[in-house]
């Protein structure tokens, strides 16, 4: 048997393929949409992909099971109960599936979603027993699938559901077995997921706090406690992967000179500038959104620009683009119109407005004394975390305004005074800190190291 873990950073997403040497066959579950990768593994090793698996319905980044399945014939395959709208081969719990020599047990483990599964794989050349699980979303490594991503009024009742998939269909197997999640550190399918991308089911047994001895009562209490924000865009994400995302293809560059794009931004298109802070600091298109081409990139995205805008974008060179292009779709943004091929010299030269400056890092410090001796400049401080974070401890003052909520409450502050965001450590902060500058607030403070960083500084913390 052979197995390999394909791990996207960020998003904390997870996908695996499975194959059967001796027969030449293959499984994949849940592919993201850059799905070469799998093609090149199987090919690698003489395989050909006939079985494409969904755990679920995904709801923090777009399935690429409609590219695979085009490219290789493979049969999709997915709980009965997930209201799957795409070409594919319904699933129930005790279904068994067979890989030439590798025997695919379904176990229906809802909880994260109704319709999860995990999937429990033997190498019979081996034994019947199942060597290893594909999990999904239902137990992480330290931790297990939030409930409330169907949404609020489910959770408590998700949860429930989690609590028997967990202590009927899991944890009566044997402590040998391994753990292979649908995710890891950075999703934000979870709680606190570990940076360990696999494990055993004894382990976490004795180690995770979810497995922890409780009630269903006193469990459905903590699995919906203190959870972190939603994905941004989550809702149209579940939805496309219902419907059947469209085809991607393969990503070429798209080149387009300033004249080229001008129409374009005429006609709405965003300008997404993906270089690095200090770039776009020191020159940048005005009303341009600044992410940059790191592993935060699909996290942020869907907070700031609508997902069905199309997108240039800039890019520091021609390679960042496909990567940039793959995490965008990731989330579902598939308008990327091209990116421009023209530096901002050249924009400059043409008449174009630019802009420097705009948002401005500030250490924890820098606030507290900007809070004391401000006086007129003094910054409204606006806290983008979630309601539980905010309740154990904030900068004195601070409003909290959700990152998942900002968008939508932007007339609650005054464009011409400064503003302060803050967060844990300094990423969400920084993706509000781009939706402002993007509606011209005037200035814009992003706090380095967030709250963290505050009380590190043993400055006050009100509660």
């Amino acid at each position: 048997m052979y197995s390999e873990q394909f791990f996207v950073e960020g998003l904390g997403c997870a996908s695996y393929i499975i194959g059967c040497e001796a027969h030449g066959v293959a499984a994949v579950v849940d592919p993201d949409r850059d799905v070469q990768k799998y093609l090149d593994a199987a090919a690698q090793r003489g395989l050909r992909i006939t079985h494409i698996f969904e755990t679920h319905l995904h709801a923090d980044h777009v399935s690429g099971n409609s590219d695979l399945a085009k490219r290789t014939g493979a049969t999709i395959f997915i709980h009965e109960d997930s209201g799957a709208e795409f070409p594919h081969q319904p699933l129930k719990h005790g279904d068994v599936l067979w890989l030439g020599n590798i025997r695919l047990e379904i176990r229906h483990t809802p909880g994260h979603t109704p319709e999860s599964i995990t999937l429990l794989v033997s190498d019979t050349t081996r034994a019947e027993e199942p060597w290893l699980a594909l999990t999904g979303d239902t137990l992480f490594v330290g931790d297990i699938g939030r409930p409330d991503l169907v949404g609020a009024d489910s959770a408590r009742q998700l949860a429930g559901e989690m609590y028997h998939s967990l202590h009927k269909q899991l944890l009566p197997l044997n402590d040998s077995l391994l753990i292979f999640p649908g995710h890891g550190a950075g999703s934000l399918c979870g709680k606190s997921i570990g940076a360990m991308r696999s494990t055993t089911l004894g382990y976490e047994r004795r180690h995770n706090p979810a497995l922890a001895e409780r009630s269903p009562e006193e469990f459905v209490a903590f699995a919906t406690a203190n959870l972190p924000e939603q994905p941004g865009n989550h809702r149209r994400i579940k939805s496309l992967n219902r419907r059947g995302p469209t085809s991607l293809g393969e990503v070429r560059p798209r080149p387009l000179t300033i004249r080229e794009s001008i129409p374009h931004f005429q006609r709405g298109a965003a300008l997404l500038d993906t270089r690095s802070k200090e770039a776009y600091v020191a020159l940048h298109v005005p009303g341009s959104v600044h992410l940059e081409a790191d592993e935060q990139l699909s996290n942020r995205v869907g907070f700031i620009l609508p997902p069905d805008l199309p997108v240039i974008l800039i890019v520091e060179n021609e390679d960042a683009y496909r990567r940039v292009v793959y995490s965008l779709a990731r989330v579902g943004y598939d308008k990327v119109t091209g990116y421009l091929s023209e530096g901002l010299d050249a924009w400059q030269a043409m008449g174009l407005p630019v802009a420097s400056g705009d948002i401005q890092n500030i250490s924890p410090l820098e606030l507290h004394d900007l809070l004391l001796n401000g006086n007129g400049n003094r910054p409204v401080v606006v806290d983008v975390r979630e309601p539980w974070e905010y309740a154990q401890g904030h900068v004195p003052g601070a409003v909290l305004m959700p990152l998942g909520q900002l968008a939508s409450r932007l007339n609650e502050l005054d464009s011409e005074r400064a503003v302060a965001l803050i967060c844990a450590s300094g990423n969400r902060s920084q993706s509000a800190a781009a939706l402002l500058g993007q509606k011209n607030f005037k200035k814009i403070y992003n706090v380095t190291h967030g709250t963290m960083g505050w009380i590190q500084q043993g400055l006050p913390i009100e509660r």
